[in-house]
């Protein structure tokens, strides 16, 4: 079973098929076309990487891997990235970035694509995480969108200063911010980063992750979304691995 298996620009926290510059600990992105990962991917016996042309043009990829043989701890966990995507999300559902991880491990980050099918603010929802047989409660529940990615206040600093505001720091970012409309109007799409790298989400035998994708309607009452999203996430665990979803193919990834 596959331990990373997403599309590269996500995978590198640069989706929408747009270049953005990120510069975090984890994920560099650099002109022109610089993909920089210093994930550490511990192997024991051998490792294989594939990479998968599904556009209909050729094209031709440069790449530089560095690696180092040395004794590996028979307790160290293995490096895992997985890619999900829902276009539009059903109503009134949870968004899944995680689920089936079972074993030991730590989650450490995530990297969402998130494409806003409604006006108004979309980031009311809670990112939970439910931790070694939690049911309906998770062990740890946040208060926005917004926050867990290590913004506020609707990543938002006035319309006379340009509203949203992207930024890129070490363990988080909204680096991506692509603007039809204008603040707060339909089709508005969003990349964002966030690495648990000096905070990780540890956990004995099982992880699920999941954000809900909540908007203002009328009354102050809450509004559940039905947006494009898409995420990567990354954490380390024990083996077996559970069977990976399977990619969407060409047409689903395709970003219209």
């Amino acid at each position: 079973m596959p331990s990373v298996e997403c599309p590269a620009g996500d995978f590198f926290a640069r989706g929408w098929g747009q270049y953005v510059q990120i510069s975090s600990l984890a994920v560099c992105v650099n002109p022109g076309s610089a993909f920089n990962c210093y994930w550490e991917m511990p192997y024991r016996s051998g490792f294989r990487m594939t990479m998968t042309n599904i556009a209909a043009q050729e094209m031709t990829l440069y790449y530089q891997i560095t690696f180092t043989e040395t004794d590996v701890p028979d307790d160290l966990a293995y490096f895992h990235a997985q890619f999900r995507r829902v276009n539009p999300l059903p109503y009134k559902q949870v968004y899944t970035i995680l689920d089936g991880v079972r074993g030991q491990g730590q989650y450490v980050g995530a990297y969402m694509a998130w494409g806003v099918n409604n006006n108004g603010w979309w980031g009311e929802g809670e990112i939970k995480f439910y931790i070694d047989g939690d049911d309906e409660y998770p062990t740890i529940c946040g208060t926005g969108t917004e926050d867990y990615f290590c913004g506020s206040y609707n990543f938002d600093v006035g319309k006379d200063q340009g509203g949203y505001r992207e930024f890129t720091t070490p363990y988080s970012g909204l680096a991506q911010v692509i603007r039809p409309d204008g603040l707060y109007r339909s089709q508005m799409r969003f990349g964002m980063y966030r690495w648990h790298i000096t905070d990780p989400i540890r956990f004995e035998r099982d992880l699920r992750v999941t954000i809900q994708a909540l908007g203002w309607r009328s009354g102050g009452r809450y509004l559940p979304l039905q947006d494009d999203i898409a995420s990567v996430a990354y954490w380390y665990q024990t083996l077996p691995t559970a069977p990976f979803p399977p990619l969407p193919d060409a047409d689903y990834l395709e970003v219209i």
